[in-house]
């Protein structure tokens, strides 16, 4: 035992001692090759004398970046954390200057803006080849993640023997997508899980399921995580009783919808009993939580601790060099990209200028590789169970397309993502059971405003009589990586538009998800009826009803309770659609249902539209700015995958596909007790109180 204790010791002082010297060898290149960096004085020095004074300044550097940059990190948490990014250059600079001037030889020299570049690089290099030199020895590639992700466990018991469960969410990945991808080559990750690769035997199973009509985030994630769907028609809705709109990616609204879940079912979520939620929309009831959106407006303290991650991964400074790296090289790719499809005159296409690119960046480069980084630190520490969600293929898809070129490399780098929670998980104190998922897919189609020149909310003006302007006005995207960003520059109540106030009493708000449309008349207080809505505007309902870029409506009824509207007074009432599905027959099964489980929603809107589907081509309108959307019914948003290990049981006992976010979530605490792992706790006093 002490024999292998020594030659621990030995490795580590031995690479200690490599990384010191390659660092010299830096640093010594990078003072001949720039003309601001000395490391003699005017009058020149010895080469031996040279070499001491890179090899002082390289120790002293090293050690700034070990001891004092942790600090330096967690006291500029109080920054906004998108800003931390921007300052790690002029800060790792800064320690290389304070490295020359403690070097004993004192001749070290270097001007400001050329101390950035060298204290990047040397940062960069000094990663590297730690990297390189631990990347064969467990017990110092273990220690590495456990850096990385700074999320060791202080005071806590040992964690139990039994296998964990982590979730990874793969967020807007159809399994339309995943299948194509995997056969195509571009996720050998997943593709070995399926398959065994050329040796092995399969490990996973691939099985899709079915979103409800709200085919978004906020209801999904909040189905999964808390066991509840219920109330949540779109991603966006107007709540008459206190004249808001919800926003699900709005930090407010998300912690409000955790606050209703929680109610509803009595539990604090899927989460509750040592779990970690990542990167998500709602909490899940974890303890642990970082990028968490329902608790970022929270003041700071042992419960918001929704930009630890920041901390976990902004540390260690070569991560922080290299993503920032990574962020600018991911900036001119968007704008590379978005000119070639200028140029190429692609078709459909959305404009991809302003914030886009910085957005595109955030999502991709930054909260991907914090999330990635808290992930793998909760695996080394031995959670039970972890949930986290990456954006970056959704929020790139949007604008780009769900099966665009520039998707692929992203979909690679998510593979990648994927391999390296497996990679740490080999490394957890405890066996782990690997769930890949998504929450919906996405449809392509080009917007209802580029089709028909005008939209959706200029629509309803037209059946309304209302005045249309004579430009059509842009309908914002409601990505979630919009609302991330703002999180981390510290402004989470800040929304992605600004809720509709109308001029006129009378004037509806009109609202979009994807290609779901909703219209509410703020000045009544219950849900209109058909028959209240044709007294009021006769002509409303027959424009939406006919228009082509509309597939149906759902509306209340007097007589019938709901009715589903289609072109030339088509008028089906719910109870009805089983036999005579009418414009609903297009979008396949399981559309009859949701629209039922929507129509009984306290918050369904006055009016729902859905756009119109093309069977043949799976595209769809959205009334956003997107190309790839989701939020309503139609083709690929519906139909997300659950990649699930072989050792546990099947996600629907039939053999079928598990339906809404709710079925899911039973599926996941099945698992949970398969594994002997925690237990969300029902109808404790305890999940009273947090509710």
């Amino acid at each position: 035992m002490r024999g292998v204790r020594w030659r621990r010791t030995a490795g580590q002082i031995g690479r200690s001692v490599t990384v010191w010297a390659v660092s010299t060898l830096t640093m010594l290149a990078l003072a001949a090759l720039l003309p601001d960096f000395r490391l003699q004085s005017a009058d020149g020095d010895s080469a031996t004398r040279i070499a001491i004074t890179a090899a002082c300044g390289a120790g002293a550097f090293g050690l700034l970046s070990a001891l004092v940059w942790p600090l330096l990190v967690r006291l500029l948490l109080l920054v906004p954390a998108l800003f931390l990014g921007l300052l790690v250059f002029a800060l790792n600079g800064s320690l290389l200057l304070l490295a020359l001037r403690l070097s004993p030889t004192g001749q070290g020299e270097a001007a400001p803006e050329t101390a950035v570049i060298v204290a990047a690089v040397m940062s960069a290099v000094a990663s590297a080849t730690g990297g390189a030199l631990a990347v064969r020895d467990d017990d110092a590639y273990r220690r590495r993640l456990l850096r990385l992700a700074d999320r060791r466990r202080r005071g806590t018991p040992p964690c139990p023997a039994g296998p964990g469960l982590v979730c990874v969410q793969l967020d807007g990945v159809g399994h339309d997508v995943l299948t194509a991808a995997v056969r195509a080559g571009r996720l050998p990750t997943l593709a070995r899980l399926l398959t065994g690769g050329d040796f092995g035997e399969p490990t996973h199973r691939l099985t899709p399921w079915r979103t409800d009509w709200s085919s978004q985030t906020g209801a999904s994630q909040l189905g999964i995580l808390h066991g509840s769907t219920f109330d949540v028609p779109a991603f966006r809705w107007y709540e008459k009783e206190r004249g808001e709109v919800m926003v699900c990616n709005r930090p407010t609204s998300a912690a409000e919808l955790q606050r209703r879940a929680m109610i509803r079912t009595g539990e604090r979520g899927l989460l509750a009993m040592d779990g970690a939620s990542r990167g998500n929309l709602f909490s899940g009831g974890a303890g642990e939580q970082a990028l968490v959106l329902s608790i970022a407006t929270r003041r700071r303290g042992r419960e918001n601790r929704s930009r630890a991650g920041y901390f976990a991964y902004f540390s260690d400074p070569a991560n922080a060099v290299r993503t920032a790296l990574s962020f600018a090289a991911e900036i001119g790719r968007e704008i590379g990209q978005s000119v070639r499809a200028r140029l190429r005159q692609e078709r459909p296409r959305v404009g991809r200028g302003g914030l886009y690119p910085f957005i595109r960046a955030f999502a991709t480069v930054v909260e991907r590789d914090v999330v990635v980084a808290a992930v793998m630190g909760d695996l080394l520490a031995g959670r039970s169970v972890v949930y986290a969600d990456l954006v970056a293929y959704d929020e790139v898809a949007h604008h780009s397309g769900p099966h665009s070129r520039d998707v692929e490399q992203v979909l690679r780098r998510l593979d990648r993502s994927v391999a390296l929670i497996e990679k740490a998980a080999e490394h957890a104190p405890r066996p782990y059971h690997l769930v890949i998922l998504s929450d919906h897919g996405q449809s392509p189609g080009e917007t209802f405003r580029s089709r028909y020149g005008l939209t959706l909310a200029n629509l309803v003006r037209a059946g309304c009589g209302l005045p249309v302007p004579r430009r059509a006005e842009r309908t914002h995207s409601g990505a979630e990586a919009r609302a991330a960003v703002r999180a981390a520059l510290g402004r989470p109540d800040e929304p992605d538009e600004a809720p509709p106030r109308p001029a006129r009493r009378l004037e509806p708000v009109v609202l979009a998800s994807g290609n779901l449309g909703l219209i509410s008349f703020p000045d009544m207080p219950h849900r209109l009826t058909k028959e209240e809505i044709d007294l009021r505007h006769p002509a409303l309902l027959a424009t939406l009803a006919n228009h082509p870029g509309v597939g149906f409506l759902l509306v209340r009824s007097e007589k019938h309770g709901g009715v589903v509207l289609g072109p030339a007074g088509t008028e089906i009432p719910l109870a009805d659609l089983d036999e005579r599905p009418g414009p609903l027959a297009p979008f396949g099964p399981g559309a009859v249902e949701a629209v039922r489980r929507t129509h009984a929603f306290p918050h369904t809107a006055d009016v729902m539209v859905n756009s119109c589907y093309d069977p043949e081509t799976g595209e769809v309108l959205a009334f956003e700015e997107q190309i790839g959307s989701h939020g309503g019914l139609g083709g690929a948003q519906s139909r997300p995958f659950l990649l699930s290990p072989l050792a546990l049981s099947a996600p629907a006992e039939d053999g079928g596909e598990p339906f809404g976010a709710e079925d899911v979530h039973t599926v996941l605490r099945r698992w949970l007790r398969e594994l002997s792992g925690p237990e969300v706790p029902l109808d404790t006093d305890g999940d009273r109180r947090a509710a």
